[in-house]
């Protein structure tokens, strides 16, 4: 079928993007930024003119007219794939290139800013943004608001009045946990013996720790950044960053537990569809998930730490003499911290509520760019109590509004709740509960491959989690997880 071959051409050329993009986190020299945004505007505009051209119009037409509803898969891609025309054709491919330039000039200033603390020398590039925005928005249109065509990018089918209203009635219940963790893990604040925790040594408790739950590294790697992430290349090459502290190994550990749940996912989809529909994840708030999943239900447990602890012991003498409980306490500690990425499960969720309210007030107009480290912190004290010491720990913290990915934060609290709604759904099979309680976490991800992962993005998110866990999506899962694991 003619389109689903441009599909994969288009694919290719988006692939490799991700390599360029991939270098650009990861290795390119300082001085390589310029040629480096011209290389991916071009590709992102070659990209956006092979999915937008007359051949794939005209195929996707032939293709639709031929299906005969027989096959629900390839019905399914057509339909996404229709939608996604819509949207693309909406964008002018100098928009698309602009907004790649821009990005690539944005994360390296991001970068820079956030070493020096600077908010005023990442704030020309939030600027271009937070304009690309509303003119995407304003030529894709939306029911109430502009953050509802950025939403529907990454949570399709989500609109924003029902992440406000959700927000709204958890806030209460989240405000509540939060403080009594933080009041709770007070009372017991326990630390790890003091000393260097070796990189060197960190990766090699990390790798071990990602193979046993799953990632494949013949189809995968970790390397360092400045921010974790996961990203694709191809159907076999899933990346995982993470960043180390030599003072806190769990701080990488964590970070790659959370990528390495990204990367399982990826590496669970239908291989031989990569770049159609069901060969794709089917939003981001699946996609977090997967990372929660793994990186709270799992590596957080006592399970796992029983499992995993004799092995930092070893790997870390200084850790011998430390009771396995008091670890577990130093690991669910709860703590109002200005990092969002260090945050625990207790509190993270009001670093999302924050993040949501100041991008609709900036997409609305309500609040101009300047202003947004003074509107950062009075949310921030209302929320936790205190203000970020500088910048770096308050609104330069995240990658995210260098990237262009404004509408993107909701997904994480959206993820949370989907996370424990899954987990608790899969710990339903004796056989799968039994396993994890003995940290053997095949049976899990062969459930998760089968349930979530091999739909690809044939299903609406809320189909998605209605087929996996027998009910529509619920905070009533996460907010018991919270109360039991915290209070």
């Amino acid at each position: 079928m003619e389109i689903f071959d441009l599909v994969r051409e288009h694919a290719l050329i988006r692939s490799s993007q991700g390599v360029l993009g991939w270098d650009q986190e990861a290795k390119l020299p300082p001085a390589a930024v310029d040629h480096r945004a011209k290389q991916l505007a071009w590709l992102a505009a070659r990209a956006h003119e092979l999915a937008v051209s007359d051949r794939w119009k005209s195929a996707l037409g032939q293709a639709e007219a031929a299906d005969d509803g027989c096959d629900t898969v390839r019905g399914a891609n057509l339909r996404q794939l229709r939608r996604e025309f819509e949207r693309a054709s909406q964008l002018p491919v100098e928009l698309v290139s602009r907004q790649t330039t821009v990005s690539s000039h944005a994360k390296h200033a991001w970068v820079e800013a956030r070493k020096r603390g600077d908010f005023s020398a990442f704030a020309p590039h939030l600027e271009k943004q937070l304009g690309l925005a509303r003119e995407k928005a304003d030529l894709w249109g939306y029911e109430s608001e502009p953050y509802d065509a950025l939403l529907e990018s990454y949570e399709r089918g989500t609109r924003t009045a029902a992440v406000a209203a959700l927000l709204e009635v958890i806030k209460p219940a989240l405000r509540e946990i939060a403080a009594q963790a933080v009041e709770k893990s007070a009372s017991r604040a326990v630390k790890p013996p003091a000393g260097s925790f070796p990189v060197p040594l960190q990766v090699e408790f990390n790798a071990r720790v990602a193979e046993a739950i799953g990632f494949d590294f013949q189809a995968g790697r970790i390397d360092t950044t400045a921010h974790p992430f996961c990203t694709t290349l191809g159907p076999c090459d899933v990346r995982l960053t993470t960043r180390y502290d030599e003072n806190d190994f769990t701080s990488s550990l964590f970070g790659v537990l959370h990528e390495a749940g990204h990367g399982m996912y990826e590496q669970g989809l239908p291989a031989d569809d990569f770049g159609l529909p069901s060969g794709s994840a089917v939003s981001l708030g699946i996609h977090e998930s997967q990372s929660r999943l793994w990186e709270n239900h799992i590596g957080r447990s006592r399970a796992f730490w029983e499992r995993w602890y004799p092995v930092a012991c070893d790997l870390f003498p200084q850790l011998a003499g430390f009771p396995l409980d008091d670890f577990l306490a130093h690991v669910r500690h709860a703590a109002f911290t200005p990092i969002r990425v260090e945050a625990d499960e207790a509190t993270y969720d009001l670093h999302i509520i924050l993040r949501f309210e100041i991008e609709r007030r900036m997409l609305r107009g309500e609040l101009a760019v300047a202003d947004v480290p003074v509107a950062w912190n009075e949310s921030f004290r209302d929320l936790f109590g205190f203000v970020p010491e500088n910048d770096t720990a308050g609104c330069l913290q995240d990658i995210h509004w260098a990237m262009g990915g404004l509408g993107y934060f909701p997904t994480y609290t959206l993820g949370n709740l989907n996370a424990a709604q899954i987990f608790a759904a899969a710990r339903k099979h004796p056989e799968i509960a039994r396993a994890i309680d003995i940290a053997d976490y095949a049976p899990l991800l062969a459930w998760l491959r089968e349930r979530i992962h091999a739909f690809g993005g044939t299903l609406d998110p809320a189909e998605l989690m209605e087929s996996a866990c027998g009910g529509k999506p619920s905070a009533v899962d996460y907010l018991s997880h919270l109360r039991e694991r915290y209070l």
